[in-house]
C-alpha cells in the first residue's frame, strides 16, 4: 500500500474508532473550505474582465490587496476565473455575500472562499449534519 493509501486507511480507522460513520465523509483533493478566509474564488468572468475592472468591482467592500485572473497559456485568453484577496475576513465575507450571483460585464459571478492548493494527498472532510 502506498503512502496515500496508508494515510487514508489511518484516517478512516481513526474516524471509525471515534464512532463517526464513513458514509458521512467526502473526499477532496484539496483542503477543506476554511470557516473564514480573506481570499475569494471568483468564477464566471467575462473574457473582457481584467484585473483593474475586477479590483474596481470589489474595492467598495474593503481593501483589496491582490487580484489574479487565470489565463490560458496558449491563447492568452482568460480562463473565466480568478482570485480576489482582501485585507481581512469580514471584508471578504461582505463581498462574497453581496457579489455572488451579480452580473459583471454581462455575466453572473459565482463566488466562494478559495481553497488552498494541496498536492498529492487527499483530505477527508466530514459532512456537517443538516439542521
Amino acid at each position: 500500500m502506498n503512502s496515500v493509501g496508508r494515510f487514508i486507511a489511518g484516517r478512516v480507522s481513526t474516524i471509525l474508532d471515534n464512532s463517526i460513520s464513513p458514509s458521512t465523509l467526502r473526499f477532496y483533493s484539496s483542503q477543506s473550505p476554511p470557516l473564514s478566509s480573506s481570499k475569494l474564488f471568483v468564477a464566471g468572468l467575462s473574457w473582457s474582465v481584467d484585473e483593474k475592472s475586477l479590483k474596481d468591482a470589489f474595492s467598495s467592500f474593503g481593501n483589496v490587496s491582490e487580484v489574479r485572473i487565470m489565463y490560458d497559456k496558449e491563447t492568452g485568453r482568460s480562463r473565466g476565473f480568478g482570485f480576489v484577496h482582501f485585507s481581512n475576513e469580514n471584508e471578504a465575507m461582505s463581498a462574497k455575500d453581496a457579489m455572488d450571483g451579480k452580473a459583471l460585464l454581462g455575466r453572473p459571478l459565482r463566488i466562494s472562499f478559495a481553497l488552498e492548493k494541496v498536492r498529492g494527498v487527499p483530505v477527508i472532510v466530514p459532512r456537517l449534519p443538516h439542521t
